[in-house]
């Protein structure tokens, strides 16, 4: 049921994975979305998000290019709130790769933030970081291994596993956190840990095709990944959303359900899905790792988390809906 209409709020990079649900959750609590988007005549890229509850409606979709100066005026100026998902994402770990993610990532997002200073009727803006920002530490100089939002990823260790996609995600948020501090732009980064759940595109994002692979007992992508956060796609949404309309919310907020080893996830998960070919264990190229990231920021607002049974049970249904994952005993 769509609660009473309120107001205009602009989500950036609107058809990915995290911002589409973002969208959703929006609609349904009322909000008139103006999403930017690279090309919105692209059906392909934005179907999914027409076919929204309420989209029709209350749904605006225009486009914005991360990397064009003043590409973003005009939306930010139409709205009081802006969620800022839109970031560039490459999975491999390549020293090319280097500049190609840390540039987008930095200067887009103090692209959409000199758009926001135009704004003088902008309440806050939401940035969606990573909690990539804060778990990559080296575990043996960092005894508290409960990690929260005052801590950040070492960049040095970063550039040693050559881990491009955390360090830019480190340096945009600190980018985006000192604009907002020195043009009074009050803005709160939301962090999430790995993102599992339903997809609303029929497109597989770079965490549903390591899921998907990891289903298939593809065990390379996953092996990277060592000790990880999870947490369900909706949650992702849900949180974003209360903390934009939290008055007294601010600063950083981790949001991550559960934190496991890699072995420990494919043991669960082959329980939990036997037709799967998926492995029993997994290598941890990073060596024991035990720290825990620590919501109680987050929780303190009154936000419950989801459960990893139900983020894998909702993410496998999605996979087999959209044709990506065909169910074969073994």
């Amino acid at each position: 049921m769509v609660s009473s209409t309120k107001g205009k709020v602009c989500v950036t990079g609107a058809s990915g994975f995290v911002a589409s649900w973002l969208v959703k959750r929006l609609l349904e609590s009322g909000y008139h979305v103006l999403g930017t988007v690279r090309d919105p005549g692209d059906r392909r890229k934005v179907a999914h998000l027409w076919k929204l509850p309420g989209a029709n409606e209350r749904l605006q979709l225009v486009r914005a290019d991360l990397m064009e100066e003043g590409s973003f005026d005009d939306a930010v100026m139409a709205c009081e709130g802006v969620f800022h998902t839109a970031s560039p994402v490459l999975a491999k770990s390549d020293s090319n790769c280097k500049e190609a993610t840390l540039g987008p990532a930095i200067n887009g997002t103090l692209n959409v933030l000199r758009s926001c200073k135009k704004n003088p009727f902008l309440k806050r803006v939401i940035l969606t970081s990573s909690s990539s920002a804060v778990r990559i530490r080296d575990e043996t100089q960092h005894p508290q291994l409960s990690w929260d939002e005052t801590i950040w990823s070492s960049v040095p260790l970063c550039e040693k596993l050559q881990l491009w996609y955390a360090l830019a995600k480190i340096f945009a948020e600190k980018a985006a956190l000192d604009f907002a501090r020195e043009n009074s732009i009050d803005l709160v980064s939301v962090l999430p840990s790995f993102v599992i759940g339903p997809s609303l595109s029929h497109e597989l994002c770079t965490t549903a095709s390591d899921i998907l692979g990891l289903l298939q007992g593809d065990t390379d992508r996953f092996t990277l990944y060592g000790r990880m956060g999870y947490v369900h796609i909706d949650d992702v949404a849900r949180s974003h959303i209360l903390v934009y309309e939290t008055p007294e919310a601010m600063g950083r907020y981790l949001c991550s359900s559960v934190v496991l080893d890699n072995t420990e996830l494919v043991g669960l998960l082959a329980k939990q899905f036997p037709v799967f070919p998926i492995p029993r264990r997994l290598n941890n190229p990073y060596g024991k790792q035990s720290y825990q990231l620590n919501t109680s920021k987050l929780q303190g607002l009154g936000f419950k988390f989801k459960g990893l049974r139900e983020m894998f049970d909702d993410c496998v249904e999605s996979l087999k809906d959209q044709g990506h994952l065909l169910e074969c005993p073994l």
